[in-house]
């Protein structure tokens, strides 16, 4: 079964991921240049992130939804196990947010160009002045009512397991008064762990959404950070 899988991949599954991430990146583009920007910055690529999940034939199992206020916006964090992660909060989080990521990814043909055009936040970790503007956006972006999503380890873990998260997040939510939501990611580094190039591995991919941290004055940042930690931690498997 596992070389059938290869061959379904590089058959089906790289061809139609590439195809529909050009489609979506321009729909993307084109959408947010014309029109709502919210609208078109999140539902195309939350199709997109669902078409490729199924294309790759990975189901996928989301527990916690109800944790969530629709009135409400978050700072949400997650663990960052691989890729597949964002197709995974994207597609089945279930609400509009913006993402907080790298300078590096800016340079990825189409989609670099289409997180530009949906206002999503990039960040020179090497410049100073960049990450503080970054922050000033992200304090607009929070305060306009939209939530916000941070992989607070950075990158992607490299053996699997649960690394050191920065603080960047939990300033901006201790700055706007949010309540943090912590995002538990399973089955992503089995699928396809950071480790160069290769084929994915069929498994089962999870998203388990936590109650949200409320905003708390007496908490000090080390101390949010922790009890989110352990609340993800909890539940990797």
């Amino acid at each position: 079964m596992k070389i059938f899988y290869c061959i379904y991949q590089l058959v089906v599954c790289v061809p139609m991921i590439i195809l529909s991430t050009i489609i979506i990146s321009l729909t993307t583009i084109i959408g947010c240049a014309l029109g709502d920007g919210d609208f078109w910055s999140y539902y195309p690529p939350c199709l997109w992130s669902r078409f490729n999940c199924w294309i790759c034939l990975l189901p996928v199992k989301v527990t916690g939804r109800e944790n969530l206020d629709p009135n409400q916006s978050y700072v949400f964090v997650s663990n960052h196990q691989g890729i597949f992660d964002i197709w995974l909060i994207y597609g089945y989080l279930g609400r509009n947010f913006k993402w907080m990521m790298k300078q590096e990814l800016r340079k990825i043909p189409f989609m670099g160009k289409a997180c530009e055009s949906a206002n999503h936040l990039y960040v020179n970790r090497g410049d100073k002045d960049s990450i503080m503007k970054t922050y000033d956006r992200a304090r607009g972006i929070l305060r306009s009512g939209m939530s916000l999503c941070v992989f607070p380890e950075g990158s992607r873990t490299k053996t699997g397991q649960l690394g050191v998260f920065k603080k960047g997040a939990y300033l901006l939510a201790e700055d706007i008064k949010l309540p943090i939501a912590p995002l538990t990611i399973n089955g992503s580094y089995d699928v396809l762990p950071n480790k160069g190039l290769r084929f994915i591995r069929w498994h089962r991919l999870s998203l388990t959404i936590h109650k949200p941290i409320p905003y708390d004055e007496t908490k000090d940042i080390k101390t949010l950070i922790e009890e989110s930690r352990t609340v993800i931690a909890s539940a990797l498997k």
